[in-house]
């Protein structure tokens, strides 16, 4: 599917691309999800400032969201998805995987993983009901 943005969304994805910390506090369904790839594709592909980027994630949006994100829309089709879920053995195979997107859920990212040289770190979904602190 092509992607035509909102200019919300452009503004967005250009701060991203522009500021070197920045966080988006956008409602549900308003495209957070492919806001951040198509910056993280045009700092990879375009730019060449990114080799690999986390996305740390509560476990449904893990599994998924991210990987079907990508597949559904067509100026995303280049970039690598490796979601990092199941075992031990699993998650490593995942993180040695080629891939320029990683997804791992948020109770099982560790110290180790943290420190493997990640270009940008992506945070969603980081409140978790019912403990008013932020997660990672």
């Amino acid at each position: 599917m092509k992607f035509v943005p909102h200019d919300y969304q452009r503004y967005c994805e250009e701060k991203i691309i522009e500021t070197p910390n920045i966080a988006l506090f956008l409602d549900m369904g308003l495209g957070k999800t492919v806001i951040t790839l198509t910056a993280i594709y045009k700092l990879k592909y375009h730019r060449f400032a990114l080799r690999r980027a986390l996305v740390v994630a509560p476990k449904k949006v893990a599994e998924a969201t991210w990987s079907n994100e990508t597949a559904k829309w067509d100026h995303l089709s280049d970039l690598r998805v490796s979601v990092v879920l199941g075992s031990a053995a699993r998650r490593e195979a995942a993180l040695a995987a080629e891939a320029d997107v990683y997804v791992i859920n948020r109770d099982t990212l560790t110290a180790e993983t943290m420190w493997r040289g990640w270009w940008t770190i992506t945070l969603t979904h980081t409140t978790r009901k019912g403990h008013g602190r932020l997660t990672a």
